[in-house]
């Protein structure tokens, strides 16, 4: 099989994964919009209450801050460095494609206009969670049509995998989002 094939196969997988991620969103938008994840909502937070300890705050406000403009911009510039000499044309994109996916949250926020629990504006989507899937999302594509050996691209995609649930895990848990 030629190799034009492999990526083309594997850019028609990313494609199907955007869309069915994009469609999954507007779903959840659309029931957030109408209010009909309230009891899902409550039976999350409920579950999330239960490991609150105040030893875990700091913990959780750090890892809430990956997905921050501090800790975002540094992620991108090291996105943009480490992908600058082999994919330099994904470097160039990468700070375009989080601009527009800045834009998306905002334009969701308001269309949505759902309050957080502490009744502060713009509670959905979650523009830590959204931006941070986005940029991993972006990694793991990346990883999976990179030459790595399989071992590093599964650590890689874990990686991937556990920063975005632990920011998720870290808004929940620290009432941002209900």
């Amino acid at each position: 099989m030629p190799p034009g094939n492999a990526g083309s196969g594997l850019s028609r997988r990313l494609l199907g994964v955007a869309v069915l991620a994009l469609t999954g969103f507007v779903v959840l938008a659309l029931l957030a919009a109408a209010h009909q994840l309230s009891t899902l909502d409550h039976q999350a937070r409920a579950l999330v209450h239960l490991t609150r300890l105040p030893l875990l705050d700091p913990a959780m406000n750090g890892v809430s801050g990956v997905g921050e403009h501090y800790g975002l911009i540094p992620l991108m510039t090291l996105g943009v460095a480490v992908l600058w000499r082999p994919r330099r044309r994904w470097a160039m994109v990468l700070p375009l494609l989080m601009a527009g996916t800045g834009a998306l949250q905002l334009v969701a926020k308001w269309a949505i206009d759902r309050p957080r629990p502490n009744l502060a504006a713009w509670g959905f989507p979650s523009g830590h969670v959204l931006s941070l899937v986005v940029f991993f999302g972006l990694m793991t594509y990346l990883l999976a049509s990179s030459t790595l050996a399989r071992p590093r691209r599964w650590l890689g995609y874990a990686g991937c995998a556990a920063t975005v649930l632990a920011v998720a895990f870290s808004r929940l848990y620290l009432e941002a989002h209900g």
